[in-house]
């Protein structure tokens, strides 16, 4: 929270905040952009790859230029993401650095400064602010006024914080001693490098370190994404080189080749198969099945292409020798608090499991027969820590509730009162949370003096902006000893912990020796 509120200070929030309220930036903007070359600026984020090959197939190689050069402008895209945010990151760390002080300096929390200063004093955005503001940017709003105001009221209130939150920014810059001793970071060369001195506040010291960790999430995003581009390149290489290859075979052109074998795996489809599709997306599908049946015919036919395809490619892969020398970048560990929070399981567990959740999240809800499984599983070999997640712009009760899951907690029932607020998430106001409670036997003087009293509101925040700092953006998400995972299923949970487990047993064999 803290973080995040930072961060509205100094960075620029405008694009984003319009494309969520759907308006068109200007047309010079985009043309702008485009002629931009991206420069060959070092962003410190690449992932291990390998030099000169990604793959060989048959012998062959599949280089890294033929593959990163058609991506050159996606890559770079993504990687000027790490260049701009770690120019930004100085200016968050300084102004973390003196949030902190003030906040000791006042004898309160800096959550509660943030609130003070920050959004309580930025006015919430009236309909008829939000209205004034559809009226005057109305050549660039693709939308009606109803469809767009909520998104307008939260650019407004993001405007709004922006300017409360520089304007503090401003004031305790001008009260302190704040030395920035370099044009911009840049990432460091060398692990020596990273105790380099950025900046100084009141003397204390702001280093390449402290840039570099605040950064690790996104650059771990940014790694994913490239590895999937290349990923994706690399094999629709090796689909191509094994093509030619059984196309030469033949004494027939690939087209050819492809024609005829896709063809001969494709069925058309049906105007029964249509309708089939339709009854079953029609929530999804604008119009009546006679308005749409040829485009779903066509989709069909599509989709059918595509598998046939895919059929052939892998049947084309069976004989052949591939080597795939692209590999998936490691994702960080992270040290996650795990004091004082909810917690399940063998406190001595060689493996941690910490989910951050939203208790007014359907994701959440589905995700925990999941949970219940690996714990039945695994028994005394691992731990549940729970951290609190709410998504505050889209859950209007989430916040409120993790606030009761702590009253709750409080009295000896975190568990029993959290099954009740997955299964009825629908019902997450005050009056339904007190409800609950009484149905489990609490004390309701002391639960509801604590939640209408927002006894628990300070470390609720705590949890999120935790979150926010090594890079949670959704729920649920789960981190198994540190490590976070790609996907919430079972079968991802499992084979996180297994290899957790292994990890784990390999370290206790190696001190033994």
């Amino acid at each position: 929270m803290k973080r995040l509120l930072l961060s509205i200070a100094i960075a620029s929030v405008g694009a984003a905040s319009a494309a969520r309220a759907q308006i068109a930036p200007p047309p010079h903007a985009a043309a702008a952009a485009a002629a931009v070359e991206v420069k060959k600026e070092d962003c410190g984020c690449e992932a291990d790859v390998p030099a000169d090959a990604f793959a060989v197939v048959n012998g062959v190689r599949v280089t890294r230029a033929e593959i990163d050069d058609p991506l050159a402008a996606a890559i770079g895209k993504l990687q000027r993401q790490v260049i701009e945010a770690r120019k930004n990151e100085l200016d968050l760390q300084i102004n973390s650095r003196l949030l902190d002080a003030e906040a000791r300096r006042r004898g309160t929390s800096t959550l509660k400064l943030v609130q003070d200063e920050v959004t309580a004093k930025a006015a919430e955005p009236t309909e008829a602010d939000a209205r004034a503001f559809y009226e005057q940017n109305r050549a660039r709003i693709k939308a009606e006024f109803p469809v767009v105001q909520a998104d307008i009221v939260n650019y407004l209130r993001a405007e709004r914080q922006r300017a409360a939150a520089k304007a503090l920014a401003d004031r305790l810059r001008a009260a302190a001693q704040v030395k920035v001793l370099v044009a911009a970071a840049t990432p460091p060369a060398t692990a020596a490098e990273r105790a380099r001195v950025f900046a100084t506040v009141n003397g204390t010291p702001v280093r390449s370190s402290d840039v570099e960790e605040a950064l690790r999430p996104l650059i771990f995003s940014v790694q994913e994404q490239v590895y999937a581009l290349r990923r994706r390149g690399t094999e629709l290489r090796v689909n191509d080189l094994l093509l030619e290859a059984e196309a030469k075979k033949r004494g027939v052109t690939t087209k050819a080749l492809l024609d005829a074998e896709v063809a001969r795996r494709v069925k058309a489809p049906t105007e029964q198969d249509a309708e089939e599709f339709y009854n079953q997306n029609k929530e999804r599908i604008s119009g009546d099945f006679a308005q749409v049946k040829e485009q779903v015919l066509e989709y069909l036919k599509g989709q059918g292409q595509t598998e046939a395809f895919s059929a052939f490619a892998d049947e084309l892969r069976r004989p052949a020798r591939i080597q795939m020398l692209l590999t998936a970048p490691q994702p960080p560990v992270y040290a996650i608090t795990a004091d004082d929070q909810p917690t399940r399981g063998n406190q001595a567990a060689a493996v941690t499991v910490v989910e951050f959740t939203d208790y007014q999240c359907p994701s959440c809800a589905q995700a925990q027969p999941a949970v219940e499984s690996l714990m039945r599983e695994y028994g005394d070999r691992v731990r549940l820590v729970v951290r609190d997640f709410p998504l505050v712009e889209r859950h209007k009760d989430a916040f409120k509730a993790a606030q009761a899951a702590e009253a709750a907690r409080a009295q000896g029932k975190y568990w029993e009162y959290t099954a009740l607020l997955m299964q009825h998430q629908s019902a997450l106001d005050a009056a339904h949370l007190k409800e609950y409670a009484a149905g489990l036997g609490l004390d309701r003087q002391k639960f509801d003096a604590a939640l209408d009293s927002g006894q628990y509101a300070e470390q609720v925040q705590r949890d999120m902006q935790e979150g926010d700092e090594i890079g949670v953006g959704g729920t649920p998400t789960f981190f198994v000893n540190g490590r976070r995972l790609a996907e919430n299923s079972y079968d991802a949970l499992k084979a996180a912990t297994e290899a957790a487990l292994q990890e784990a047993a390999q370290k206790q064999t190696a001190a033994q020796k």
